[in-house]
C-alpha cells in the first residue's frame, strides 16, 4: 500500500482555491482527466457518483468515483473520493483546505492506493513509491500555481 499526507501553504483566499476543486473545474488542476460526469446523486453531496475516465501513462481508465466527504465552512473545506480503476486499486483522496488568514490557505492532500487483488498489489510493489510520491508533489505544485495566478 502507497500513502501519503502532505500538505503546502499557498498564497491565495480559501475561497479561489476551493473553486478548483468544483466538477467544472477539476480538469485544470487534472489535466488526465477526460471525463468527469455525474451518474448518481447531487453534486456536492455525500454518494454522489462520478464515471470519471483518466488518461494514465497512455491507458483511458474509466471508473466510478464516489464523493465520500464534503465540508464546505467558511475556514474549512473538505472534498474526500473513492474509487477502484480498472479493478486493480482502492484509492481514496482526501483534498482538506484550511484558511490561514484572508489571504493564506493550507493546502492539505492526503490519500492512499492500496492494491485490489494480486496483479494490482504487485504493480504497487513494483512502484518504488519515488514515482508516486513525484505525481501527488506535481499536483500539489499544479493546484498552488494556478490558485496564486
Amino acid at each position: 500500500m502507497i500513502e501519503w499526507n502532505e500538505q503546502c501553504v499557498i498564497k491565495a483566499p480559501i475561497d479561489r482555491v476551493w473553486v478548483l476543486f468544483s466538477d467544472q473545474h477539476l480538469p485544470t488542476i487534472m489535466p488526465q482527466l477526460e471525463k468527469h460526469e455525474l451518474v448518481e446523486g447531487s453534486p456536492n453531496k455525500i454518494g454522489a457518483k462520478y464515471a470519471q475516465q483518466n488518461r494514465i501513462k497512455g491507458r483511458l481508465v474509466s471508473y466510478i468515483m464516489e464523493l465520500t466527504v464534503f465540508s464546505d465552512l467558511p475556514e474549512h473545506k473538505q472534498k474526500d473520493l473513492y474509487f477502484v480503476p480498472a479493478g486493480l486499486f482502492y484509492i481514496t483522496l482526501s483534498f482538506d483546505l484550511k484558511k490561514l488568514d484572508d489571504h493564506q490557505t493550507l493546502f492539505i492532500y492526503r490519500g492512499s492506493n492500496r492494491g485490489a487483488n494480486v496483479v494490482g498489489r504487485t504493480l504497487l510493489k513494483l512502484d518504488s513509491q519515488n514515482s508516486s510520491k513525484q505525481e501527488v508533489l506535481a499536483f500539489m505544485q499544479r493546484v498552488k500555481k494556478i490558485a496564486e495566478s
